[in-house]
C-alpha cells in the first residue's frame, strides 16, 4: 500500500516538475499534515509521530527509511543521561507512597494558618519542596490535591483559587530539578544535564514566589477568598509544636534534595548516579515513615515501569519522526525559510514561543520538545542564541502545557479528585492567573538571560 502511495507521489512530483528541494519541502509538509491529522483523530502521540515518520520516509527513501528511523532510535538509547529517568521516577514513587508530604503540609498549614491565604501559601511551599523530590506532575498534583482540597473547602477558600493553586504548585515538578523533563530536554538539545538543572533553579523559585505573592495579594483584596484559620483551629496545635513539627517533617526531604542535587552540582556524581542514590534514600524514608510494605514496593515498581515506558515509547516515535525530518534536510529548509522572512532573531524566537504555547493546549511536554527542538534549534543556532538559555527558557514556558485549557493534564488530574460540585469552569478560571504568572516569568528570562545562565556560569567559574 505504501509502495503504491510512493509511486503515486513520485509521479505527481514528476508531472509537477518539482526540483529535489521542492519535493523534499512537499514531503516535509505532508509529514506535518499527517501528524496533525493523527492528533486530531485522537491517536496516541508516539504512534502518530512514528507512523507519520515511517510512511513519509518509505515514500522518500523506500525500505531505507526503516534503517534511518532505527538508527535515530538507537542513538537515543545510547544516551547515558536517559538512564536517570527511571531512577528519578522510582524516587518519586517511593516518596509518594512514603507520605512525606502529608506531615509537612499538616505542620506548615498550622504554621501559616493565621495569615489570610496562609493555607494557599502552605500548598505552594509544600508543592515546591515536593517538586524538588519528585519531578512528576501527576504525582505532585494528585498528592497535593487530595491533601489540601478538602481542607481548603472546609476553611471556605474560593473554588477557582483553590484549584488554580494546586494545579500551579503541582506543575513545578517538571521545572524544579531534579526533573525528568529537564533530563529529556538536555539529552535532546545536547546540553549538560547538570547545567540545565542549575539553569532551571532560579526561574522555578521565581514562579513559586510569584504564586505566593498572587495568593497573598488576592486574599488581601478579597478576604473571603482565603480566610485565616480560626483561633479554635489554631489552638489544636500550639505554636511550639507547629515549629518543631515543620522542622521534623522538613529535614528528611531537605536531606534528600541536598543529597541528590548537591552531589550533581558539586560534581561528585552524575545525574544518573545521583538518581540511583535518591531512589535508595527515598525507599529508606518510606521505611522510616513506616509506610513500607511489599505491596507498596511492587506498586512503586509497576508505576515506574508504566511511566518510563510511556516516556520512552514517545521518545522512540519522535526519534523516527525526527530521523526522517532531518534526512529530508527539513532543518535546512525551515531554517532558510525563517531566515528569509526578515523577521530577525527576536521575531523567530517569538514565533517559536507562540508555537510552544499553542501546542501546550493540546499535547504534553514530551511531544512538544521532541517536535519543536529538532526544528528550531538549528534556526536559533544560526541566530547565535545560547542553547542553555534557550532550553531553560522553554522549560519555564512548558509549565503552561499542564494548565492551559482545553487539554492541560493538571486540569483533569484536579477534576478527578475534587468534589462533584466543582465545575470544570471553576478549574479553568482558577488557572488563568497562574498561567499569566508563568508568561511573565518567561518574559523576564528573555529580558534578563542571567536569570537562567547566571547560576550555571557562576558555578562553572
Amino acid at each position: 500500500m505504501i509502495n503504491l502511495l510512493a509511486g503515486l507521489v513520485g509521479n505527481f512530483a514528476t508531472s509537477a516538475g518539482m526540483s529535489t528541494e521542492q519535493f523534499c519541502a512537499f514531503l516535509i509538509g505532508s509529514l506535518f499534515i499527517l501528524m496533525i491529522i493523527g492528533l486530531v483523530l485522537g491517536q496516541e502521540l508516539a504512534f502518530v509521530l512514528g507512523g507519520a515518520g515511517v510512511i513519509i520516509g518509505v515514500i522518500a527513501w523506500g525500505n531505507s527509511a526503516l534503517t534511518i528511523s532505527m538508527t535515530k532510535m538507537y542513538d537515543q538509547m545510547q544516551s547515558y543521561s536517559m538512564v536517570a529517568i527511571p531512577m528519578f521516577v522510582l524516587m518519586a514513587n517511593f516518596l509518594t507512597h512514603s507520605k512525606v508530604a502529608d506531615g509537612l503540609f499538616l505542620s506548615i498549614r498550622y504554621l501559616l494558618g493565621p495569615l489570610k491565604g496562609g493555607l494557599g501559601l502552605a500548598v505552594i511551599l509544600v508543592s515546591t519542596i515536593f517538586a524538588a523530590t519528585t519531578g512528576i506532575v501527576g504525582a505532585s498534583v494528585v498528592t497535593m490535591g487530595m491533601l489540601s482540597i478538602p481542607i481548603l473547602m472546609k476553611c471556605g477558600y474560593n473554588k477557582p483559587l483553590a484549584a488554580g493553586m494546586v494545579c500551579a504548585g503541582g506543575t513545578l515538578g517538571i521545572l524544579i530539578p531534579p526533573s525528568i523533563m529537564l533530563v529529556s530536554m538536555a539529552s535532546y538539545a545536547e546540553v549538560s544535564v547538570g547545567k540545565l538543572f542549575f539553569a532551571a533553579l532560579v526561574p522555578g523559585l521565581m514562579l513559586s514566589a510569584g504564586y505566593c505573592i498572587y495568593i497573598l495579594v488576592t486574599c488581601h483584596i478579597h478576604p473571603n477568598y482565603g480566610p485565616a484559620m480560626s483561633k479554635e483551629e489554631l489552638a489544636e496545635m500550639p505554636l511550639q509544636k507547629r515549629i518543631t513539627g515543620s522542622l521534623v517533617n522538613l529535614i528528611p526531604p531537605l536531606i534528600l534534595i541536598l543529597g541528590v542535587l548537591g552531589s550533581i552540582f558539586t560534581g561528585i556524581a552524575t545525574p544518573t548516579e545521583a538518581a540511583g542514590v535518591g531512589a535508595l534514600f527515598a525507599l529508606i524514608l518510606a521505611i522510616l515513615y513506616k509506610q513500607f510494605s511489599w505491596r507498596m514496593f511492587m506498586d512503586s515498581l509497576i508505576d515506574t515501569a508504566k511511566t518510563t515506558s510511556m516516556v520512552f515509547i514517545i521518545l522512540f516515535g519522535a526519534a523516527a519522526f525526527t530521523g526522517i525530518f532531518l534526512s529530508l534536510d527539513g532543518d535546512v529548509i525551515i531554517t532558510d525559510f525563517v531566515m528569509g522572512l526578515g523577521i530577525g532573531k527576536w521575531g523567530a524566537l517569538a514565533i517559536m514561543m507562540l508555537i510552544v504555547f499553542l501546542m501546550g493546549m493540546f499535547i504534553d511536554w514530551t511531544g512538544i520538545i521532541m517536535i519543536v527542538l529538532p526544528i528550531f534549534l538549528p534556526i536559533m543556532d544560526n541566530f547565535g542564541f545560547d542553547r542553555l538559555w534557550l532550553v531553560g527558557m522553554l522549560a519555564v514556558l512548558l509549565q503552561t502545557c499542564f494548565m492551559t485549557p482545553p487539554f492541560g493534564f493538571a486540569l483533569f488530574y484536579i477534576k478527578g479528585i475534587v468534589p462533584e460540585d466543582f465545575d470544570i469552569k471553576d478549574i479553568y478560571k482558577g488557572v488563568i492567573p497562574f498561567i499569566a504568572i508563568v508568561l511573565i516569568v518567561t518574559v523576564l528570562t528573555v529580558v534578563f538571560p542571567n536569570l537562567i545562565v547566571g547560576l550555571p556560569n557562576m558555578v562553572a567559574n
